[in-house]
């Protein structure tokens, strides 16, 4: 019998994820609280909302039901990041206990500081958390264009399972159990994103953002350090890897949303109606690093922007200028 999936949240990145799952085989429940959303997908077999121009594969069922994750064997949890604890609460009555919850969010919660791991197991206790991490872009899986992840769970035997069951010729998952060090990256990367971006609509050139990069990484990886996670672990494709594609591309949101405000748009108008999940991300980050005694200046400036407290041409001034020192 095939494995059934079911993937909480309808967006780009849940959607290829789908398709990827029926790829496999598998039958896939495509959840999306948006009712009328639903109904169009169901109709046309395509998800147009939120990636236009693919088509859903014939073993999706969209739904607005999340019953359905009592039907499956693996869950997806693909909703933006600040979105996961009430989804997961409204879902713990259906959870069947043991199943896999890969969470696809990056990010840390606001006002908790908690880690998508962390909230997964406070509301769902139930289950078996891993995570979903890496360089990849929605399009580029969903046209069959060779993508690298790293899959991340309790242990190595079920993360094994999972790649299996997800992965692909051209979706290759690399398996792990340090979860924590691939949350880092993750939730990190999209906030050096941001900044990489403003960088890059200010006209600084492209050495500012490969410098802004750099440096970011190293704040990425004296984060998770303190956080539990393997250095290793930020070497490979949830932490450079991901970190590098954000940082250079306007294909990433966060690194468009950032560039935007650096050529002078306010802050409203960046988004361009897109979720840049580092704009949330961002004071979270910050305040879980100084809890922990980590200084990470770039992220501390994206925080103070997107907050308000500072405009982008002194923001910028900050990235960019700050006091010589020994480089580690």
């Amino acid at each position: 019998m095939s494995a059934r999936f079911a993937v909480l949240g309808a967006g780009a990145w849940g959607t290829a994820l789908a398709n990827r799952a029926a790829a496999r085989g598998a039958h896939v429940f495509l959840w999306a609280h948006d009712r009328d959303h639903v109904a169009a997908m169901v109709a046309t077999r395509a998800n147009d909302k939120r990636l236009p121009g693919v088509r859903l594969a014939d073993s999706i069922e969209p739904t607005a039901d999340l019953a359905c994750v009592g039907a499956a064997d693996h869950v997806l949890a693909v909703v933006p990041a600040q979105a996961l604890r009430a989804t997961a609460r409204a879902a713990r009555p259906f959870a069947k206990a043991g199943s896999d919850w890969i969470v696809c969010a990056k990010g840390v919660e606001r006002g908790t500081h908690a880690f998508m791991s962390e909230v997964l197991a406070q509301e769902t206790p139930d289950v078996a958390p891993a995570i979903l991490s890496g360089p990849s872009f929605a399009q580029d899986v969903s046209a069959g264009l060779p993508t690298a992840v790293t899959l991340a769970a309790g242990a190595m035997e079920r993360a094994d399972l999972l790649c299996h069951a997800l992965g692909g010729p051209t979706f290759r998952l690399y398996s792990s159990t340090d979860i924590r060090g691939v949350e880092v990256g993750g939730a990190g990367k999209n906030v050096l994103a941001i900044a990489c971006g403003i960088a890059a609509g200010r006209g600084l050139g492209a050495s500012a953002v490969a410098a802004l990069t750099a440096r970011g990484f190293a704040e990425l990886a004296r984060l998770a350090a303190a956080c539990g996670g393997r250095r290793e672990t930020l070497m490979g494709l949830s932490g450079l890897g991901d970190l590098v594609l954000s940082c250079g591309s306007a294909q990433s949101r966060n690194f468009a949303f950032g560039e935007r405000l650096g050529a002078g748009a306010s802050l409203d108008a960046a988004s361009g109606g897109k979720l840049a999940e580092g704009v949330f991300t961002a004071r979270a980050l910050v305040e879980l690093a100084r809890a922990r005694g980590v200084v990470m200046p770039i992220s501390e400036t994206v925080d103070q922007i997107v907050a308000g407290r500072i405009g982008v041409a002194d923001g910028a001034r900050a990235l960019m200028m700050r006091p010589q020192k020994a480089e580690m």
